[in-house]
């Protein structure tokens, strides 16, 4: 990998390289150019270019890249090819839609525990896994190895939660409820908020209609 720092932007984007890649390699592709990879992406061939450049990859003028090579690396900075185990705390709908996610375990971020304050949801078994009350975080989090937290609570008990993930020694961290997160600085959050995705959706949404209507400025004019 190359010296230089890998910005934000580039990392957001790793994970659609690397289902593209996989999607090659399963058709048995050898070799992609840049302008192929990009559109199957979605994004232009300089931003490709630009991103597998702060890896340290670059193509081959005239060959493009080695499918099989590009899948290694990005899955190796990615750190796809290790295991993540994951602890989620919020037992409700969301919590057990994504214990029973079997995709979370596919791409190596197993579940292994459950946690809820719910005196009557402790104790009982949700996609495979036992819940256990929220009081018993830090032990089950070391006992059971946990690398990344989820955070799928009510917002209010949200930055509790964080603390407490914290005091676990977990430096990982996916939100899903609506407010920020005091957390020290080694600390990553990534928040998830689908209100905010579906209000950019509304965005595109209304401004095509603008346009067929022939109200509104057509995107990027």
């Amino acid at each position: 990998m190359a010296d230089q720092p890998i910005s934000e932007a580039t990392v957001g984007r790793l994970p659609d390289y690397l289902r593209t890649l996989v999607e090659l390699a399963g058709d048995d592709v050898a070799g992609v150019s840049s302008k192929h990879l990009a559109t199957q992406v979605g994004v232009n061939s300089a931003t490709l270019r630009r991103d597998l450049s702060a890896l340290g990859i670059t193509g081959t003028r005239g060959v493009g890249y080695d499918v099989k090579y590009l899948l290694f690396e990005i899955s190796r900075v990615l750190g796809v090819h290790q295991e993540w185990r994951v602890a989620v705390v919020g037992a409700g709908n969301l919590g057990q839609a994504l214990v029973n996610y079997d995709g979370l375990t596919q791409r190596g971020f197993p579940i292994v525990v459950l946690f809820d304050n719910d005196e009557s949801k402790v104790g009982s078994i949700m996609g495979g896994i036992v819940v256990h009350h929220v009081d018993h975080m830090a032990e089950l989090v070391s006992e059971l190895g946990v690398n990344v937290g989820i955070i799928a609570t009510a917002a209010e008990a949200a930055q509790s939660i964080a603390d407490a993930f914290v005091e676990a020694k977990i430096v990982s961290l996916l939100d899903f409820t609506a407010g920020p997160l005091a957390v020290p600085d080694h600390v990553v959050v990534r928040r998830v908020d689908l209100a905010t995705e579906l209000q950019i959706l509304s965005f595109y949404q209304q401004r095509d209609t603008a346009v067929s209507g022939g109200t509104g400025v057509p995107l990027g004019a």
